[in-house]
This record gives structure tokens, C-alpha cells and sequence, in this order.
């Protein structure tokens, strides 16, 4: 029996297409990660998340069972699950930009249209490496802050117009 190797960089894949998911599979081989696990329905994908801890979650929009959305969605709400505050990469084959805000809304960190090349993939790796965003918790919204630019507003804080009033 073979030695299942956990690593720190571990990836979850979870597609309805066998087929499409070891393509990413490939792809993520290519780019140097090892540990990686597929998942074809919803079911399947939240085993392994309450199984093990991941370094990044791929999600197809489609995923049997639950969509993307919905998916990315009960995840972040699970305060038990050791991977809620994962990042979470979302396919979609035909995705509109209401699709798209909605997975933005659900906590998905980044988004890929199908078909996309491996360099694709790696430019949201990196992005995901090099720009971590924090995780927020309020009332209507749970997962990583949407917000992707920081301002800075030196030193006049200020709205203009408004007025401070003078100590004294």
C-alpha cells in the first residue's frame, strides 16, 4: 500500500470532469506542487476538508451536488472546518459578471475562465502568494477582504470639505 505524502502545500481540486480535474492536476504538477487530491461532487470536496488541511482549494462553478458559489459559501461559515480561511480559486466555463460577484461575495479569493493554460493558474498562485489578503467576519460577509488595493491617504484623512474642529 502506498505512503500518502501530506505536505504543507497541499491542493484540493474538486471537479464533476475526472478528465478536467487531473488537467489541473497536470498543471499544478508542472508548477511544482506534489500533494495534491481530486474530489468530483461537493460531498467528496467537503470530506476532504474536514479530513486534512489544505494549502489552496480549486472549485469548479459546477461542482455536482453544490454549486461553487453555495460551496465556497458553507465553507467559510464552518467555524470547525480547519480550512475555512483557505484560499479558494473558482472555474467556470461560461461565468457572466454577475456569476462572478456572486463568487466574490461568497468568499472566493480568485477567479479562472475555462479553458485556461497553466500560466493562468500560476498568476493566481502568485497573486494569492505575494498579495495575502486577511479573512473578515461581519454580518453579511465572511472570507477574504474583496478589497484588493490599499490607499494610502497620507496625511489629510479627511473627506475635503469637512471641517475638525479646533482644540483650544
Amino acid at each position: 500500500m502506498a505512503i500518502e505524502e501530506i505536505t504543507k502545500r497541499g491542493v484540493l481540486v474538486a471537479d464533476t470532469s475526472a478528465h478536467m480535474a487531473s488537467l489541473v492536476a497536470l498543471m499544478l504538477r508542472s508548477l511544482g506542487r506534489k500533494d495534491i487530491r481530486e474530489a468530483y461532487d461537493a460531498s467528496k470536496a467537503m470530506t476532504e476538508l474536514k479530513r486534512r488541511a489544505f494549502d489552496i482549494v480549486i472549485i469548479d462553478d459546477a461542482l455536482d451536488g453544490m454549486d461553487g458559489v453555495a460551496f465556497t459559501r458553507r465553507l467559510r461559515t464552518m467555524t470547525d472546518c480547519q480550512n475555512r480561511l483557505v484560499p479558494v480559486i473558482m472555474m467556470s466555463a461560461a461565468p457572466d459578471a454577475k456569476r462572478i460577484a456572486e463568487a466574490r461575495d461568497a468568499g472566493v479569493t480568485e477567479f479562472l475562465r475555462k479553458p485556461f493554460a497553466a500560466n493562468h493558474l500560476q498568476s493566481r498562485l502568485a497573486n494569492i502568494e505575494a498579495n495575502p489578503r486577511g479573512f473578515i467576519e461581519a454580518a453579511e460577509y465572511k472570507g477574504p477582504d474583496r478589497r484588493r488595493k490599499v490607499v494610502d491617504v497620507g496625511g489629510k484623512d479627511r473627506r475635503e470639505g469637512e471641517k475638525v474642529p479646533k482644540a483650544g
